[in-house]
């Protein structure tokens, strides 16, 4: 197990899989269970079910990289939040502690939710070492990014502007301007956002060679994010 680390660092987890679904259905399980407490609270017990899981999400970034730097696995080329993942994690941090957080939380709506979403449907955990703690690590980070946005909307009364979807869709592709180049400076592996090369996961949005991967994650992450848009500011009859 360990050898077989040490060659293939990065851990992916079949969706099809007995492992996959289960934990699938476990997070759907938690989210579900989060929500449906939060509609049958005051706003200000709401607001203290969301400090606590900002906190736990505070904590888990902190300890995760104190641990990886002492024991010598944080790189530069992988552990700044750069990757979508890890900066909508950064977010869930800092939401609650400044003044514009109804704008970043569209942001994190978008990104967060449908980039969390992948990440627990296509699971590769990084430098897995075989216990529980990496393995529940990966899940509770991505299923936080997910579950704040949606406990924001549905329990905290925080709404989508019209045109956030494309606002938030620019806004992405800035970062994307910024991090491409800086994936090409740093070398020696950096794959952030995976501007450099595809990621190395079963999933049927991932393909083509680099750079047309790319130009076909632009499509298709508009129009995600505006089927998300749409999903969740419709009228209900």
């Amino acid at each position: 197990m360990i050898l077989d680390l040490i060659q293939n660092p990065h851990y992916v987890i079949d969706i099809n899989s007995y492992e996959g679904i289960r934990n699938i259905v476990v997070t759907i399980l938690v989210f579900v269970s989060i929500l449906v407490l939060g509609r049958n609270l005051s706003k200000s017990k709401n607001l203290l079910i969301l400090k606590i899981i900002c906190a736990i999400a505070i904590i888990s970034t902190g300890y995760d990289h104190i641990i990886d730097a002492i024991n010598g696995n944080w790189r530069v080329e992988e552990d700044l939040p750069l990757h979508l993942c890890s900066l909508s994690n950064l977010i869930v941090c800092i939401i609650l502690l400044t003044p514009i957080n109804k704008k970043i939380f569209e942001f994190l709506f978008y990104c967060g939710f449908l980039g969390g979403l992948v990440s627990i449907l296509t699971p590769q955990l990084n430098y897995y070492d075989g216990g529980w703690f990496m393995y529940l690590s990966y899940y509770s980070s991505h299923g936080i990014i997910m579950l704040v946005p949606l406990f924001m909307y549905y329990n905290l009364n925080y709404k989508l502007s019209k045109y956030s979807w494309l606002r938030t869709f620019g806004i992405l592709n800035i970062f994307m301007i910024f991090i491409l180049p800086l994936n090409f400076l740093i070398g020696s592996g950096a794959n952030y956002m995976y501007l450099y090369e595809a990621p190395n996961i079963k999933n049927p949005l991932v393909f083509g060679d680099w750079p047309y991967y790319i130009i076909n994650w632009e499509i298709i992450i508009i129009v995600l994010f505006y089927l998300t848009y749409f999903i969740f500011t419709r009228k209900k009859i």
